[in-house]
């Protein structure tokens, strides 16, 4: 049940029911230049591929874990894509937040879905 932080009646003027939802300025406020690195990725991505093209991906969520850790690999060799001159940890974070969108959309499935036996 959504309640006010303050514990003002939901009916009562300035009233607000936000208790316990997620906090994304904590993200979007605390972390801007990380946020921006990722968002140069996929600018990177959609420019070279397609806008949101990575949604149509064929096996998306393996694709996505073993590009991750491709990325993740040559972080230990050199900072910076020779692809795209962007950070390699920028490429992971980016495909760490696809493979993750991927399966929060694939479990929504599955709730509309009753029945469906999740793909492993």
């Amino acid at each position: 049940m959504e309640k006010d932080p303050h514990g003002t009646n939901q009916h009562a003027p300035g009233a607000k029911l936000d208790a316990g939802k997620p906090m994304v300025a904590l993200i979007l406020d605390g972390m801007p230049r990380a946020m921006l690195a990722v968002a140069a990725v996929g600018t990177f991505g959609a420019i070279k591929y397609s806008p949101g093209g990575w949604l149509e991906v064929p096996d998306g969520q393996p694709r996505y874990r073993s590009a991750g850790d491709r990325h993740r690999l040559f972080r230990a060799i050199e900072s910076h894509c020779p692809d795209s001159k962007l950070l390699h940890l920028a490429h992971e974070a980016w495909n760490r937040l696809a493979e993750l969108e991927l399966q929060l959309r694939a479990s929504e499935k599955q709730v509309e879905q009753p029945g469906v036996v999740p793909k492993r």
